[in-house]
């Protein structure tokens, strides 16, 4: 160990404690039910990332990349962080860096949610606007070399961050909570990919404990991951962009790990939206877009599983807080200015929940 090595470790120390203390003050987020009475076999529970205090599962993953970051001797006292973001990544690093003061900066795309922008300053950080999404990856190594600081790169990092055997990931947390339920392995978990890594996580999880467990990943249609995965030369598509922040790319991540994934259902942005609104009336309260993409694939998998006379579990995650959306999917007048007629598909979904079926 050479001395500024030896002169920087008791920062990175004290920053690892403070986090380690952070996470022993949290609690572990809740598994919900979904009541689905038209389909009095088939269990739907929604693990709701959304109790985070950062608001959306991205805290997990922004806890693991600081501490992954900081055991690789990556981030040094008063470093300024930066990160390729739509927002839900950016408003947990933020909190991160804000508790090690250390200054933060996201690079987002201008669509972002105003209520996504308002909760990373909220927590201290700083955004920095690009008017192309596929330049933000660029953007950030570029603003991070400038400044002398650390570009976090939640696309590369994601999946190996995390460690996918326990030590209380999403998965873990998960089979815990199912263990007294009526099927307690669930048949189907579904989740969203924006790096890939909740997908590498949980596949590799159930792998590593021979769990019979599916994985689907919930992919918007304009995103690449669908494509990806049936065709594996397909890496980038050019073309109009998802309005479903924090899930869906235009390039396949390098944390997009398909070989774990059994399934992939894409989802027009019209019918996430839709389930989204229509989840949280029955639940009471806003949920994201992302939770409404995994909300339609659920409905799917469920009138399949009706129909091949299958009993089980399907679980699924709640991202996010739909009040970030609240000037834009919940918005009539966004949605109209921006071409959405989420009535047809509200319905379909509705019926769903009323009789047990949803064609895709």
């Amino acid at each position: 160990m050479d001395r500024a090595e030896a002169d920087h470790r008791p920062w990175v120390d004290g920053a690892i404690a403070r986090i380690a203390a952070d996470y022993a003050r949290s609690a572990d987020t809740h598994l919900v039910p979904v009541a689905m009475p038209a389909l009095p076999h088939i269990a739907l529970y929604l693990k709701d990332e959304s109790t985070h205090p950062t608001g959306s599962l991205k805290h997990r993953l922004a806890r693991s990349l600081f501490l992954y970051a900081l055991c690789n001797g990556w981030i040094g006292e008063g470093m300024t962080i930066v990160e390729a973001s739509s927002g839900s990544t950016a408003v947990s690093e933020a909190y991160f860096a804000r508790m090690l003061g250390l200054p933060f900066i996201a690079v987002v795309p201008r669509s972002t949610a105003a209520e996504k922008v308002a909760a990373i300053e909220f927590q201290g950080g700083r955004c920095h606007f690009i008017d192309v999404p596929s330049q933000a990856y660029g953007a950030a190594a570029k603003l991070a070399a400038d400044l002398g600081g650390h570009y976090m790169d939640q696309f590369t990092f994601a999946e190996r961050a995390t460690d996918w055997r326990g030590n209380n990931n999403i998965a873990e947390s998960i089979f815990t909570q199912m263990a007294l339920e009526p099927s307690p392995i669930p048949g189907w978990i579904v989740c969203g990919a924006g790096t890939g890594g909740t997908s590498a996580t949980i596949g590799r999880y159930i792998r590593y404990n021979r769990y019979p467990t599916r994985v689907c990943v919930a992919d918007p249609e304009a995103s690449v991951f669908h494509r990806h995965w049936h065709d594996r030369s397909v890496v980038m598509i050019d073309g109009r962009s998802s309005v479903i922040e924090g899930i869906g790319r235009p390039r396949v991540e390098p944390s997009f790990i398909p070989s774990v994934v059994d399934r992939m259902i894409a989802v027009p942005d019209v019918a996430s939206i839709a389930a989204a609104r229509v989840v949280s009336r029955r639940l009471g309260r806003r949920c994201g877009g992302s939770t409404g993409t995994n909300i339609w694939a659920c409905a799917i998998l469920a009138s399949e599983m009706a129909a091949a006379g299958e009993q089980g579990s399907i679980v699924s995650i709640l991202c996010d807080d739909g009040n970030r959306y609240a000037s834009t999917y919940f918005d009539d007048a966004w949605l109209s200015a921006n071409g959405f007629d989420v009535a047809p598909c509200e319905r379909q979904l509705e019926a769903f929940f009323a009789e047990g079926t949803l064609t895709a």
